[in-house]
């Protein structure tokens, strides 16, 4: 196998004395520093757990589902966020409603945390607009099973955010 050779150009003197290039770099840090204190808006860090970071307006968090004005849920079982799904991780059982206008309720309605990717397909796949992903990002939990959101887990007052 033949030895490709790499030309690199020789270094002059200054950059041979490397006191100069390490004090062109403690330059850039100082100017970064110096930005962070006086600059507005230019801040990098967030004190985490009392100050929030922005998130942007198409940040797809923690799913949620609508209510009517009685509080039922808007879902219509129709299972197209379930098909539209790419890791399958929403369950649906649908049930008859008892409102004559609404042909069928879900029973119940299950998105597994731990395998959904937070792709919005199932946001996308609703007709009726149902399912909606809000700006929570904090889905900590102990354990997997805590991590399942039911129906009443869904149905929660983070309905504002819309």
């Amino acid at each position: 196998m033949a030895v490709k050779k790499i030309y690199r150009p020789p270094m002059d003197f200054w950059e041979r004395i490397f006191i100069f290039e390490a004090f062109r770099g403690l330059g850039i840090t100082f100017k970064h520093l110096v930005l962070t204190w006086f600059k507005p808006g230019h801040k990098l860090t967030y004190e985490y757990p009392e100050e929030k970071r922005p998130v942007a307006a198409r940040f797809r968090g923690r799913h949620g589902i609508r209510r009517r004005p009685d509080g039922s849920p808007v879902c219509v079982a129709c299972f197209s966020c379930q098909t539209a799904c790419p890791p399958q991780c929403i369950r649906i059982v649908a049930e008859e409603s008892p409102d004559p206008a609404i042909e069928k309720r879900p029973r119940s309605f299950e998105i597994n945390l731990v395998r959904c990717i937070f792709c919005g397909m199932c946001v996308e796949a609703c007709p009726c607009d149902a399912i909606y992903m809000t700006h929570e990002y904090e889905l900590a939990n102990e354990t997997r099973e805590q991590l399942k959101l039911t129906l009443e887990d869904l149905l929660d007052p983070l309905e504002q955010e819309r």
